[in-house]
């Protein structure tokens, strides 16, 4: 079984959580906080509504600050005031479609949000660890179907890809020049497509599926062959606790991880994806193919080699990409039928900590 993290690390451990208000995020906060964690949240307010950060109650049981990564003097604050010895960076302008409408503000929140962050960092007392959150799309992608190594090539045809490439520049950057001479352990993190419930941003499977199934309206799927490193976020979350950890320790000096399903699964196209949620939901299995229709392009291939993971974390996705779907749509299913999010969100931390 994969390594899972550790309860007792986290006990008291002051964490400066950025994009707390976020999916992931907001699951990040929660579980956290569950272990122990003394958790400050910075980001932005949730663009979503619903939104799994209001849902969860978030405001009322951590220090969070509301404000634009890219505000120093804030940010500075926030860092003053927590103290951190861990930082997670997860802020981000994380959506691909949304980075060809506004590609400059992309790169200034995925590149300059993260050159600001670090810098402020660096003159932290207590800070130890540092994970920056990258993203499976960080590798020049050729489309070859292959899954991507952390020594792949580094690029990315869209906005988003191409500032989160450079944002792993910026990372390398200030942990060579500033942060390892100071003992403090940095790496990046690359996930893969992650699914899981409370997730309503715009441009994403699930959440498109779960407004259509409340609209009445049918799917519309831009990509329906394509493939993607599916995976639950509870795994990935797991991969980048367990890598803080490892850091924190000083059990690896590694600099970037992949976390993903492993490449002896099956690659599962969206449109099978979008099936099988729909199928675990109750809903009818009926879409609308929008691939010819006028809009930027995206790749339809994409893989992760998490090797690297397993060999240094003893890391491994505990949930297999189906069992991530199916978690993904009991999550859903209970929340429209009145489920309380934040019950359904920790019964299913509770049941990945007890695998």
């Amino acid at each position: 079984m994969s390594r899972l993290a550790n309860p007792s690390f986290w006990v008291g451990k002051r964490v400066l959580l950025t994009g707390h208000t976020g999916f992931k995020g907001s699951w990040a906060r929660l579980w956290l906080t569950n272990m122990g964690a003394s958790v400050t949240g910075y980001a932005l307010p949730p663009a979503a509504e619903p939104s799994l950060h209001a849902l969860l109650g978030a405001g009322q049981t951590i220090d969070e600050y509301l404000a634009d990564i890219r505000d120093s003097d804030t940010l500075a604050a926030a860092i003053l005031k927590c103290d951190p010895e861990i930082i997670l960076h997860m802020a981000a302008q994380p959506l691909v479609r949304e980075s060809y409408r506004t590609p400059a503000d992309t790169f200034d929140v995925n590149v300059m949000g993260t050159v600001r962050l670090l810098d402020a960092a660096r003159h932290s007392p207590a800070l130890k660890t540092v994970v920056v959150v990258t993203t499976d799309k960080v590798y020049r992608n050729d489309e070859s179907g292959r899954h991507f190594p952390e020594d792949a090539v580094l690029g990315g045809h869209d906005p988003y890809s191409g500032s989160k490439a450079a944002c792993e520049l910026v990372v390398s950057t200030w942990r060579d020049s500033f942060l390892r001479e100071r003992g403090v352990q940095v790496a990046t993190a690359r996930g893969g497509n992650v699914l899981g419930g409370g997730d309503f941003s715009v441009d994403r499977l699930v959440p498109d599926i779960v407004r259509a199934a409340q609209s009445g309206k049918t799917l519309d799927i831009r990509s329906p062959l394509a493939t993607r490193p599916w995976q639950h976020v509870l795994d990935c979350l797991n991969g980048y606790f367990t890598l803080a950890e490892a850091l924190h320790a000083g059990e690896t000096e590694v600099t970037a991880l992949n976390f993903g399903p492993s490449p002896a699964e099956p690659q599962i196209p969206v449109k099978d994806v979008a099936a099988a949620i729909q199928t675990a939901m109750g809903l009818p299995t009926e879409w609308r193919d929008t691939s010819s229709e006028d809009q930027p392009r995206e790749m339809k291939t994409l893989g992760l080699d998490p090797a690297l993971a397993a060999s240094t974390l003893s890391w491994i996705a505990r949930l297999s990409q189906i069992e991530a779907i199916n978690w993904t749509a009991r999550w859903y299913d209970g929340w429209r039928r009145g489920g309380a999010a934040r019950d359904l969100t920790l019964s299913q931390i509770d049941a990945f900590m007890r695998g």
